[in-house]
This record gives C-alpha cells, structure tokens and sequence, in this order.
C-alpha cells in the first residue's frame, strides 16, 4: 500500500505573558470564585476558561502561563481573555501582555508501522531504550523539536513554537523513514 499524509492534530500549546506588575491573588480569587488558589499547595492562581477551553496559570509576579489551547491563535485569544476579564472586574492591568508560545505539543499518525529497532539505528541523535520506554526518541536540530517514535506509526512531537515547525519535523521524519525503506503499509 502507498505511504499516505500523515494526520496531526496539535493536542497542547503553552504560552506565557506578563503584566510586568504584581497582581493580588486573593483579590482575583474573591472577585472570581471559580478561580483556584490554594497557596499551600501551588503558588499561582487557575483561572479556567470555556471558550476557549484552556487554564490559565496567574501567579503573583504577573507572570501567566497557558495551556490547552489547540492553535497558536486559541492560546494568544485566552490570555487576551482573561486580561479582559480581569480588567472588567477592576483589577488594573496597565498594559497588554504579550504573549509568547513557549511549546507546542502534536499527535501524528503515520497510516503505517515503523521499524523502530532499524529506525533507531539509522535516524541521527535518536535513543531507544525499550526497557524503559517503547519509543523512539529522536532530536531534530533544525527545527529544534523532539519527537516520539512509536512501532505503531504514532508519533508526539513536542518543542516547536510555531505550527509550521511541527509539519517541518513531521514531514523530515516521515521522508526520512520513507528513504530508509522503515515504514510499512499493509
């Protein structure tokens, strides 16, 4: 059978944003009683979102780290939220955040099996220790991502700041196994 796409679906995107402000966590958790704050334990604040669905980490410093967003444009939209939010409940931000990706985290599947013994062999800066973990861990240079390996045709790419890194990664791994005759289609 001839190779096909491989389909990804982007499952976490990590961003961070800060107000370059100290903000008060009691205060947000009052006015917000769906936030979570319980300092004994975490020091930041969750702050959860429906639309998008994602938790946004509020801590002290100003500082906010978000995730579960599934595009770069979902994570930028629910920290942008969540300062509005925060704004229309009086809570004085002086500026807009910026808003940076931080790790962008992808599911692949191949439509095939991999060779995993041959293709830890063969591919460049990959570990393959299947005692410990049944996959193969493989570093890409450029972009600077690391993917997952599985026997299965999955794969979880993990490390890019951008959506287009993770189709570079996906296809330079795909082709590379192609080249090596390491995948199979039945």
């Amino acid at each position: 059978m001839a190779q096909t796409k491989p389909h990804i679906s982007i499952v976490n995107v990590v961003s961070s944003a800060t107000t370059d402000q100290k903000l008060d966590l009691v205060e947000i958790t009052k006015k917000f009683p769906d936030v979570e704050y319980h300092p004994d334990q975490f020091p930041g604040a969750v702050f959860r979102l429906d639309n998008p669905r994602t938790a946004t980490l509020i801590f002290q410093t100003g500082n906010m780290v978000c995730t579960g967003a599934t595009s770069e444009e979902m994570s930028i939209k629910a920290v942008n939220t969540v300062v509005q939010k925060l704004r229309r409940a009086k809570i004085k931000i002086k500026n807009r955040p910026p808003v940076t990706i931080q790790n962008i985290v992808s599911t692949i599947n191949l439509g095939g099996r991999v060779s995993i013994v041959q293709a830890a062999r063969t591919l460049p800066r990959s570990i393959y220790e299947p005692e410990q973990f049944p996959a193969v861990i493989h570093r890409m240079l450029d972009p600077k991502t690391v993917t997952l390996i599985f026997s299965t045709g999955k794969l979880v790419c993990t490390g890019a700041r951008h959506e287009e890194e993770i189709h570079r990664s996906v296809n330079q791994i795909h082709s590379l196994l192609e080249e090596k005759n390491l995948m199979d289609y039945d």
